[in-house]
């Protein structure tokens, strides 16, 4: 029974395998396709005002985690 079981896994790896390698072909690149992606403005996390503050917030959370745990118990 443990056999027939394995040999189960194995046909289904099998078939698995072959439907992903299918659907990869499947998305090969069609010369008639044109996809345009540029976009007019520019994100927001692209702003130096962004990585301050993340950074600001890093560094708060970093302090209050270090800070936190040092309670004594006597």
């Amino acid at each position: 029974m443990k056999r027939l079981s394995s040999f189960y896994k194995s046909i289904s790896l099998l078939v698995l395998g072959f439907l992903t390698t299918a659907i990869a072909f499947a998305q090969d690149e069609t010369p008639s396709l044109d996809v345009n992606i540029n976009t007019n403005g520019s994100a927001f996390y692209t702003q130096i005002w962004f990585w301050v503050v993340v950074g600001l917030v890093f560094i708060l959370l970093l302090v209050a985690l270090l800070r936190g745990g040092g309670g004594r118990k006597d």
